[in-house]
């Protein structure tokens, strides 16, 4: 799962032309820094996580972070800020953190992760129900997120993984390896003593020919600049030369 979501930030990372000096990465992300980083003078690197003895780490909290302002041109999150306590905060303490023209680049599991996962669990449940995973959110919500926390030109874009599964305990091993298991405080319900049977009888019934039933994580990719007054600026709303009617307009018929 991580080297997946490594690659697909580096490829984001490779279409931005300018150079990065001083980069905060947050999270598992930290493991694959080299790689996504590549030649960039990339000195600080941030982690809530154990990570390797070569790099440079600060354990802390993302919604809680222990830099000061205009620390970074270069920030990348991903892979947990779906679980932090306050997402809206945290955007905003990166935003800070981010030099003028400064580049965050983010990714979140979103709304419909685990679908077939939850389904299955309401079911072996029967009529009492608790919840199993932390809420989580959709792309426009996403979206709108980056806005209020003042970054622009934001963009958030979504990507579905599809994986078969012949199990049900793969997955549970899967989500607990990537870290993007139940984030919710409280005492867990106990789910009775018929739960795992009833969770393997209902994964039967969803099976295919092949034993195997589908998964999706949907993965939620987010970018955004710090303010800077030499960004490019949106036009004057009415100041086209040209209609988009006009555009949209079929050609007549010759």
């Amino acid at each position: 799962m991580w080297k997946y979501l490594a690659q697909e930030i580096e490829e984001r990372l490779a279409i931005v032309s300018r150079e990065f000096s001083h980069a905060l990465v947050i999270g598992p992300m930290a493991y694959h820094a080299a790689k996504i980083l590549g030649n960039r003078d990339c000195i600080s690197i941030f982690t809530t996580l154990e990570t390797p003895s070569n790099l440079q780490t600060t354990i802390a909290q993302e919604d809680n972070l222990p830099f000061a302002p205009n620390s970074f041109d270069l920030i990348i999150a991903a892979g947990t800020l779906d679980s932090v306590n306050d997402l809206p905060g945290a955007l905003v303490q990166i935003r800070h953190a981010l030099k003028p023209d400064g580049l965050f680049l983010g990714h979140m599991f979103g709304a419909g992760s685990l679908a077939t996962l939850k389904s299955v669990m309401l079911a072996a449940e029967g009529q009492v129900n608790a919840p199993h995973i932390h809420p989580q959110i959709d792309l426009r919500s996403a979206a709108d997120l980056l806005s209020r926390a003042g970054f622009t030109l934001p963009v958030a874009d979504a990507d579905t993984l599809r994986i078969a599964y012949a199990d049900w305990r793969t997955i549970i091993s899967d989500i607990r390896d990537a870290g993007i298991g139940n984030a919710l405080c409280g005492q867990r319900r106990y789910p009775g003593k018929s739960f795992l049977q009833n969770l393997d009888r209902e994964w039967t019934m969803r099976a295919d020919d092949t034993g195997r039933v589908e998964e999706a994580f949907v993965h939620l990719f987010l970018s955004g600049w710090s303010p800077s007054e030499n960004q490019p600026k949106p036009a004057r709303r009415g100041s086209a030369d040209v209609s988009l009617a006009s555009v949209l307009r079929p050609a007549p018929k010759t």
